[in-house]
């Protein structure tokens, strides 16, 4: 998975690790927009620090992910209703778990 992983100036390259399972991976990236957006208690964003400092690919996304919410800060957006949202990042994380 790592050779697809596409980095970005800035970004490190991911690289293979130790004591993570894909579960506690996926469990960090459901969890991450929330992580940025400051919506999760103290405790979860402990438990999600300590796993991004071990984990060079969920570091990695992270990276990507903040860069992207950069990007879509300067572009207008249409609003969304709070289901919409719901909906929406319901089937990225979807779509993540199957690509």
């Amino acid at each position: 998975m790592a050779d697809r992983v596409r980095t970005y100036p800035g970004t490190r390259k991911p690289t293979p690790h130790q004591g993570h399972g894909k579960r506690n991976c996926v469990k960090v990236l459901e969890r991450l927009s929330a992580y940025l957006d400051d919506e999760l208690s103290g405790v979860i964003c402990k438990e999600i620090r300590a796993h991004l400092g071990d984990c060079p690919n969920c570091e990695v996304f992270l990276d990507s992910l903040r860069q992207t919410v950069q990007l879509c800060r300067h572009r207008p957006s249409p609003p969304l209703s709070q289901d919409d949202r719901a909906n929406l990042r319901r089937q990225i994380l979807k779509a993540a778990a199957t690509a």
